[in-house]
């Protein structure tokens, strides 16, 4: 039996030294997978694939073992050569071929010109060849940018001192309540598939203080539209000892702050491949839910039709508005009506007939639905009360509350909405990897 001590390692020289200038002019090896190939006769420029992005061979008649007719797109291969320098090739280097070992070989051509800077096809055929079509570069930029997102989420939240968590995705009823919920059986009993992991992050707060988690929520909403999706991935975080909600919107702010700064550090390559504009986020305004219909109104002459709810059309004409007075792209509405808000939700001391919440809308789409929750168990079951709901299947829930629980509050941010807005897509399920909705179950 042999045993692996890590000295073991196969000849393949890494990106840091194909794009270094330590071997320049020796010898290097490198393996990805065939983008494109330019056959210009004696030469030909094979361009290969790899995690870090795009990389320059160049195939010389007689100088390789490898025919160039017995190369394809999509092949994967490992190609040893001689290191340039070539201002014109991607990264300033190029690799002049001298063997070629063919690692893999499709079986059938590509469905689509995936080697075009932009992919020039159809929502649908993109959706359909989703493994494939995000072999584009600039397709394949989008979730690196939704990478750098959570991973600034993660980062900037534990250095704030909370806690990861992970809650189930299946349970006994919604979070929420309503007709939005997937149902089925589960082992005979019936069950719901999580709309949010809004109980569960509320108890870890009488546990951990502040937590958070990423992942997947579900709504069975009949929507067919450019926002909405029936299976989403949500960034949460509940923190506790809080005096006022807007404790919450700064955490938020601060986590933008530090989500932009480390795309212009860190993802600067994706950044500039997709050609962002970052957008300032060192000061976000607010405003109440009902002075912002009363401002749209009155600028944009439309007639206010929903005195408690948002409509589309309004969040676009709120942020219009933010970005041409304070020039923002982002804005908090505060103080959303009691009535279009979950019972957990804390009313206003001053006026009841509203909550101590708030969204946060980006570009004129609501990305973040957040506030401050009722944490007293009398006020919680009155609240049930009054709303004529029952507490069936949320005893445990309030089982929690029983046993005291600090004030406290939270968000939850729609990823794909986030990333949508910040790359400038019109249909969040461009950030989507694999997109579920009415009509999509596959792939």
């Amino acid at each position: 039996m042999e045993f692996m001590d890590g000295t073991w390692k196969k000849e393949i020289n890494t990106w840091e030294e194909l794009v270094g200038n330590n071997l320049l002019n020796q010898e290097a090896v490198i393996e990805g997978a065939v983008h494109s190939i330019r056959n210009m006769g004696d030469v030909a420029f094979i361009i290969l694939r790899r995690r870090e992005g795009l990389f320059q061979t160049v195939y010389e008649n007689e100088m390789a073992n490898v025919s160039i007719h017995e190369l394809k797109e999509a092949m994967t291969i490992r190609v040893k050569g001689i290191l340039h320098e070539e201002e014109r090739a991607p990264h300033g280097r190029e690799l002049r071929i001298r063997h070629i070992d063919i690692l893999s070989t499709p079986a059938e051509p590509l469905p689509m010109a995936i080697d075009k800077w932009k992919l020039n096809t159809s929502l649908e055929a993109k959706l359909n060849y989703r493994p494939i079509s995000l072999r584009n570069i600039q397709e394949r930029s989008k979730f690196k940018i939704q990478e750098a997102l959570t991973k600034a989420f993660r980062d900037y939240l534990y250095g704030q001192g909370f806690t990861e968590i992970h809650t189930p995705k299946i349970g006994a009823r919604g979070a929420e309540g309503g007709a939005n919920l997937f149902k089925f059986s589960y082992f005979h009993k019936p069950a719901v598939l999580a709309q949010s992991p809004q109980f569960y992050k509320q108890m870890m707060v009488g546990v951990f203080d502040r937590v958070f988690e990423t992942g997947p929520v579900f709504r069975a909403e009949k929507h067919n539209t450019k926002r909405h999706l029936n299976e989403y991935t949500s960034l949460d975080f509940e923190m506790g000892y809080i005096d006022s909600f807007e404790e919450i919107m700064a955490m938020e702010t601060g986590f933008l702050q530090y989500a932009m700064n480390l795309l212009k550090t860190e993802y600067a390559k994706e950044v500039q491949i997709l050609k962002l504009d970052i957008p300032d986020v060192s000061k976000i305004p607010a405003v109440r839910f009902d002075v912002a219909k009363e401002l749209v109104s009155q600028k944009y002459n439309r007639k206010i039709r929903n005195p408690f709810d948002l409509e589309p059309e309004e969040e676009a004409l709120i942020g219009q508005y933010f970005k041409e007075e304070y020039g923002s792209d982002f804005v908090f509405v505060t103080h959303y009506p009691s009535k279009k808000r979950p019972f957990y939700a804390m009313d206003d001391p001053e006026d009841a007939r509203f909550t101590l919440s708030f969204d946060l809308l980006f570009k004129g789409l609501e990305i973040t639905t957040g506030g401050q929750r009722i944490h007293d168990y009398n006020m919680l079951v009155q609240k049930i009360e009054d709303r004529g709901m029952t507490q069936e299947g949320m005893e445990q829930y309030l089982d929690t509350f029983k046993h005291g629980m600090p004030p406290h509050g939270g968000l939850g941010i729609g990823l794909e909405r986030l990333t949508m807005q910040l790359i400038g897509e019109e249909n969040v399920r461009e950030t989507c990897l694999f997109p579920r909705d009415m009509n999509r179950l596959e792939p």
